[in-house]
């Protein structure tokens, strides 16, 4: 079974257009849980000094890249956090993320701080993604329905009872 991700509001909570108030996740076998991102060089050092919105493009496409990597893309992204050091970024952050997800996005929260790990970095963003099955499950799967026939949940769930 696949994961099925479905963006929803409830009635009487604000429905923003540039992101999801929530989101449900069922079927899930595989999340990814993506470090926060920041922009930088392949040495470390702070890229983009001083321009915020590059910063922003490659933040969200290192949060791309390790979704893929991990087996998903960035339509299996259902949160993200944003840390920016001025929250007057906002709508140049929106612009971005738009480009990346779309005009409804995953659920989404920014957060303004006083600075980041680096005086330089303008931005950071973590994620959290949910993929299909991992390879191993779907073996799992099919070696429990074709030899044994059936596994009590307990069994799978790891109950002692």
């Amino acid at each position: 079974m696949a994961a099925k991700i479905e963006k929803y509001c409830a009635n009487g909570v604000y429905d923003p257009p540039g992101y999801s108030q929530a989101i449900k996740v069922s079927g899930a076998q595989t999340i990814l849980f993506l470090a926060g991102q920041v922009s930088y060089e392949k040495d470390g050092t702070a890229k983009h000094r001083g321009d915020f919105t590059a910063q922003a493009r490659n933040v969200l496409s290192c949060v791309k890249a390790l979704g893929e990597a991990g087996g998903g893309t960035l339509d299996n992204v259902v949160k993200i956090t944003t840390f920016v050091t001025d929250v007057r970024y906002r709508p140049e952050f929106r612009a971005v993320r738009d480009e990346f997800f779309g005009q409804k996005g995953p659920a989404s929260t920014m957060i303004e701080v006083s600075k980041l790990a680096h005086p330089d970095y303008l931005i950071e963003v973590e994620a959290v993604a949910v993929v299909k099955k991992s390879q191993w499950q779907d073996g799992f799967d099919r070696f429990t329905e074709k030899q044994v026939g059936f596994v009590p949940k307990s069994a799978v769930q790891g109950d002692r009872r």
